[in-house]
């Protein structure tokens, strides 16, 4: 272990490093000249459904004419959007403030940005004047590094003591504390809030609800979905944004990559790549898919050096939610990835499940995917937890180059191939059968011509 990790294990190690934080903060927002001051921003924190809703507003905006910039988990840009290649949802302040630069020389009027806890403790946003800050919901996570809950919230809610204007969901029961720490506010909710969502029809394609006058869509399912999208009905509301155009931003919105991500190669399943890795998010996936005609297989792993305490608990999830659970690895860095599957292991076990009939671990990711691809029947659904989006798995010997949803492909289209062959042996096998049946039936017929049925007069069939 490299020096630089001892010293982050120390229980005192964030606080020591907090003023080094800030001058490199300082430092990054002068050397840009603080570039966001020149965009209007809305930042987006909460534990799950941050880059949804950052997608949603954005492409709400763009929809309507303003001119807005993007910097979430997944991508970054303008016009162009840039995959995120680090595993980091608010990238450094040095990084962060010269994406801010580009973003609004090419011409952005507005930045739609995912905030972080860590961002806010670490002040990676110092100089970013947020305009509207928006809760999503607050569950366990970040553990290792807040130690507590309280102080997980506490650094959330700095971004809406910054921000003129809070958007906040009032459904989460940490809600008050949001409302608590803005200047203004409004809320949203299905149960609560004054943006409401009524009528909710939830779909496999999609949500459907009414808000006011309004009739809203998207395009991706599950009930969480209607949350992220009252949040960008919200931000809409704030910005003037007309009851049309805000319906016809948010069903613009095609998906997220990594974001309940169908991968459909022909196959007679489903398999769906999502970025859940938290028990929150995890019993909302699992909500969110339904009643399923065949066995629900789940592909899951935790990440190493992140908060342990959620491991058994994120395996019980998966063990009572699925028939089938492989247990793998998620970016394990320098920890030991059969402990960290250890514990997934006694959560799935404590469900009910057992190795070697429909629990398995499988600790090279590649190899769990391509399992659940093979075992996977018609009308089931495959499930590829935890990594979403991401394009490198971290080993602890560094970065590889890995994505859930082209290993998906490659083994999908394997399978299917061995599939259509099978199928075309069968068909040959089949015509071939008949081929030899009518040439046996022709061969009688002409002998019957040839002889006459002399079975007539007693003789018998043999000469």
């Amino acid at each position: 272990m490299s020096l630089k990790k001892k010293l982050e294990g120390l229980s005192f190690y964030n606080t020591v490093v907090k003023p080094v934080h800030f001058v490199r903060a300082v430092a990054a927002g002068v050397r840009y000249r603080f570039p966001a001051r020149k965009l209007r921003v809305i930042g987006v924190t909460g534990t799950n459904g941050k880059t949804t809703t950052c997608f949603m507003i954005w492409k709400m905006l763009n929809e309507s004419g303003r001119k807005a910039g993007l910097m979430t988990t997944v991508a970054w840009g303008y016009k162009k959007l840039h995959n995120e290649l680090n595993h980091m949802t608010t990238v450094d302040s040095k990084t962060l403030n010269k994406r801010i630069e580009t973003i609004s020389r090419a011409g952005a009027k507005y930045l739609v940005l995912e905030v972080t806890s860590h961002a806010m403790e670490q002040f990676r946003t110092l100089g970013v004047p947020v305009e509207i800050a928006v809760f999503t919901n607050l569950t366990h996570e970040h553990l290792d590094y807040h130690k507590t809950m309280e102080r997980y919230k506490r650094a959330k809610c700095k971004l809406f003591k910054k921000a003129k204007f809070g958007v906040v969901n009032a459904d989460d029961k940490h809600a008050k504390a949001f409302m608590k720490a803005s200047k203004q506010y409004i809320t949203y909710g299905i149960k609560n809030g004054k943006v409401r969502g009524k009528d909710v029809k939830l779909s496999p394609e999609g949500v459907e609800y009414a808000c006011g006058d309004m009739k809203i869509k998207t395009k991706i399912p599950g009930e969480f979905n209607v949350y992220n999208s009252l949040a960008a009905v919200a931000v809409g509301q704030k910005l003037e944004l007309s009851d049309k155009e805000i319906e016809k931003g948010i069903l613009a919105l095609e998906s997220v990559e990594g974001r309940m991500t169908r991968v459909d190669e022909g196959q007679d399943f489903t398999v769906i790549v999502d970025y859940a890795h938290t028990p929150d998010a995890l019993e909302k996936v699992f909500k969110a898919i339904g009643e399923v005609p065949g066995k629900v297989i789940s592909v899951h792993g935790g990440a190493g050096r992140r908060d342990e305490t959620t491991r058994a608990e994120r395996g019980e999830i998966l063990g009572k939610n699925s028939d089938v659970v492989i247990i793998t690895e998620d970016d394990s860095r320098d920890e030991n990835p059969e402990k960290i599957a250890a514990r997934f292991v006694a959560g799935a076990e404590k469900a009910g499940k057992r190795k070697g009939k429909d629990l398995a671990v499988v600790l090279d990711r590649e190899e769990a995917i391509a399992m659940a691809v093979k075992v996977a029947r018609r009308g089931d659904v495959v499930l590829l937890l935890g990594k979403g989006h991401e394009k490198t798995i971290l080993r602890g010997d560094g970065a590889y180059e890995f994505e859930d949803i082209k290993v998906a492909r490659k083994y999908l289209r394997k399978k299917v191939k061995e599939i259509e062959m099978k199928r075309e042996a069968e068909e040959r096998a089949k015509k071939l059968k008949e081929e030899v049946e009518r040439k046996e039936a022709e061969r009688k017929k002409k002998e019957e011509d040839k002889y006459g049925n002399i079975t007539e007069y007693g003789v018998g069939t043999s000469l």
